[in-house]
């Protein structure tokens, strides 16, 4: 097997050769499932996509190079409303939702992450990060809610080809 990967970079809008940083602990983080409702076919795409891009890594790099990390988000807003409207528990629901979620991932025979951290279990970690970007200017309140201010860090967009106008 080749070890090449050519993967698509938004920031260069090409195909490119995958070069990690270090070929021995190479880190894939991906988003995985805000747990408010249950999943339907179209998380499925996401979560068989990134087992792909996480077996063919551990091909080319070797088992025990590679990390894999997608996350738990059970607090949210989708998710207070739905524990509201369904008369249950954040937790209850959570906790539902997520063992679905998991049953699903086994069904499709997704390998598991290396790990899988809660959103509930970083609280004070993301708390630390907005206040640093409130105190950086890179971020400021507005009736209870804290916005990322685009402004303040000229190459927003640039990973996704739009400028601020198009956001």
């Amino acid at each position: 097997m080749t070890k090449n990967l050519n993967l698509f970079n938004t920031l260069s809008n090409k195909k490119e050769k995958f070069v990690p940083i270090d070929t021995n602990k190479v880190g894939m983080y991906v988003c995985g499932p805000t747990v408010y409702d249950f999943p339907h076919i179209g998380n499925a795409r996401p979560l068989v996509v990134f087992d792909v891009l996480f077996r063919l890594l551990k091909k080319i790099y070797g088992e025990n190079k590679i990390t894999y990390v997608r996350n738990i988000t059970d607090i949210d807003d989708k998710i207070i409303d739905s524990s509201k409207k369904k008369k249950k528990s954040i937790s209850e629901l959570t906790k539902t939702i997520t063992k679905s979620f998991h049953q699903d991932c086994e069904y499709l025979q997704c390998l598991k992450p290396s790990f899988e951290p809660k959103a509930t279990d970083h609280i004070k970690e993301m708390i630390n990060m907005v206040m640093n970007l409130i105190k950086s200017k890179h971020a400021y309140e507005n009736e209870k809610h804290v916005y990322f201010s685009v402004s303040s860090y000229k190459e927003y967009g640039k990973l996704s080809n739009k400028n601020s106008e198009q956001l």
